[in-house]
């Protein structure tokens, strides 16, 4: 499922946002703070930003000029109710990939957050690899050479999420919000059960990579042809 950052502190537009996009199939997470959102950006890979410029702990350009300075690619729709040219080049300037003014159609929304996604989706790769790993996202498949299986929903983001970080070690509540969302109900055992059943199937494929636990850190994967 797609995943939406909303970064607003104006709590019944976020709201309102949050459930018309849902009603799409689009999962999302709101946060009210640009400290928050930091975080979040951090803990998560979304495939949309809607930012909000006054946000009660300063103007949300300036997180979205850190995210650029970082190389940090996610698509960012601004929202913000000033509406001058300069506002709006200045925006731009700094990184959004489309802004929206406020009062605003719910309906436009939707549009242009679904043209950023497929406007990332069409230069993301589809295909992701580690180690004899490949992972083909649209169909939620992982190989290892001919042999292939199926991976869950929240499998393919454990694991993908596991890839990116190249062998390092990803946080628990990282897996967490990457596989359910960063407000999911899940009860503690979630993420193990998940794991239990990942590394049951690079068993089954022969993969020399498995998951490793640190003890209350979270997970890593580990290719034995290193050792």
């Amino acid at each position: 499922m797609p995943r939406v950052l909303i970064v607003e502190d104006h709590q019944r537009l976020a709201q309102a946002v949050s459930s018309v996009l849902q009603a799409q199939g689009i999962g999302c997470d709101i946060v009210a703070s640009l400290h928050c959102a930091a975080g979040f950006l951090e803990a998560v890979s979304y495939d949309v930003l809607i930012l909000d410029r006054g946000l009660p702990d300063g103007d949300g350009l300036a997180l979205l000029a850190q995210l650029r300075a970082l190389r940090r690619p996610t698509p960012c729709l601004v929202l913000t109710a000033r509406d001058a040219l300069g506002d709006r080049v200045h925006g731009l300037e700094t990184g959004a990939d489309d802004y929206l003014t406020k009062p605003f159609e719910m309906a436009e929304l939707v549009a242009r957050v679904k043209a950023l996604m497929r406007r990332s989706q069409a230069w993301a790769p589809d295909e992701v690899c580690f180690s004899d790993l490949r992972v083909t996202q649209h169909t939620s498949t992982l190989f290892v050479g001919p042999s292939s299986i199926t991976l869950s929903p929240s499998e393919l983001q454990i694991l993908l999420e596991l890839i990116r970080r190249e062998g390092g070690v990803v946080r628990r509540g990282t897996l967490e919000s990457a596989a359910w969302g960063a407000f999911a109900d899940i009860t503690p055992k979630a993420l193990v059960v998940a794991v239990h059943r990942l590394r049951g199937k690079l068993m089954a494929l022969g993969s020399r990579v498995s998951i490793v636990n640190l003890k209350g850190i979270g997970y890593g994967l580990a290719d034995s042809s290193d050792t």
